[in-house]
């Protein structure tokens, strides 16, 4: 039986780019290679539901090592995609925290393949935030298909 979304999606429009990535570095510190965001398609209103995407391309630095004739996207990245979600989500809220760090991941699933020239759209949806402590359930995506979820646990650091 496929997982269930985490949230209804039939009214968000897909290629919408409601943050870019130069506005996306301006909330989270990552840069270069390690940025895994390329845009925010949607938020609600109170920052606790989001989508944003990364397009998967040939030139990445780890398509030559995953797997030789066959590069598939790490599933470590994909889940690093995800909390870097979880942390534009959660500072855009309470820039105050200046750096999220993250400290734990639970039920994690890989469920697909994904592959350079694939469109991973991730989903984000708060479950408890607090000042010490934030908590994200992740699921990404690839043609309607998902191919990861998670739960994301972090704090500020």
């Amino acid at each position: 039986m496929p997982p269930q979304l985490l949230f209804p999606i039939d009214d968000i429009d897909f290629e919408a780019v409601q943050y870019g990535a130069d506005y996306i570095e301006e909330v989270n510190p990552h840069r270069g290679a390690m940025r895994m965001l390329d845009g925010i398609c949607w938020t609600d209103e109170g920052l606790s539901k989001a989508i944003a995407f990364k397009d998967i391309r040939d030139d990445e630095f780890w398509v030559p090592g995953h797997i030789p004739g066959r590069p598939l996207f790490p599933g470590v990245l994909m889940m690093e995609a995800g909390a870097q979600l979880a942390s534009f989500m959660t500072l855009k809220r309470a820039p105050e925290l200046n750096f999220i760090g993250f400290i734990g991941l639970d039920d994690v699933k890989f469920r697909g393949q994904v592959t350079p020239g694939d469109r991973l759209y991730l989903m984000g949806e708060e479950v408890e935030f607090r000042k010490r402590r934030i908590v994200c359930n992740v699921q990404g995506m690839v043609n309607g298909t998902v191919v990861c979820e998670g739960r994301i646990t972090g704090m500020p650091i």
